[in-house]
């Protein structure tokens, strides 16, 4: 089997696992949950708080920057265990559905040996009741409205999200 049969079957594999449900992608652990003994993912409290309280601060209007610096104060380490957070950790956080229970898979896909955004190209995913949420889909969604409306793009349209329920 050359290199391209090769990633051909793997992407065919990837792509079988998101249609059936068996992809352990799904499963992938994130900021305020911890991966249970049998492989699910499990609410950590005092993640699951953090993730709260960024969320909240957010929607009161809160800036990226304000949210890290809160952060910071009450000496609370990064996902990846440091001691500083940045914006795009918030901003990647307050993005992702997974705190609603559901998982979305495919959102970005590899073209040309970097990752993309999948707008489209391909077919995305959507698992519902995947897990406990953390925060509500009114909440979730009231986010999403924000950070459209404190896009810089002129035309805020473009930088609408799918809101996929």
């Amino acid at each position: 089997m050359n290199i391209i049969e090769k990633s051909e079957s793997i992407r065919a594999g990837l792509c079988k696992g998101f249609q059936d449900g068996t992809s352990k992608m799904a499963q992938r652990k994130c900021y305020g949950y911890d991966v249970g003994s049998g492989g699910e993912l499990v609410v950590n409290p005092d993640e699951a708080a953090i993730v709260r309280w960024i969320f909240e601060r957010y929607l009161d209007g809160g800036s990226l920057g304000k949210i890290t610096a809160g952060i910071e104060e009450q000496g609370i380490p990064s996902p990846t265990g440091r001691s500083k957070w940045n914006r795009e950790a918030i901003s990647k956080l307050i993005a992702n559905e997974k705190y609603t229970g559901r998982v979305l898979l495919q959102k970005t896909i590899s073209a040309g040996g970097a990752q993309i955004k999948n707008d489209g190209f391909m077919e995305r995913y959507l698992y519902s009741n995947s897990h406990e949420a953390i925060i509500s889909d009114e909440m979730f969604k009231a986010a999403q409205r924000e950070k459209i409306r404190r896009t810089n793009y002129p035309d805020k349209a473009i930088a609408t999200p799918k809101l996929f329920w």
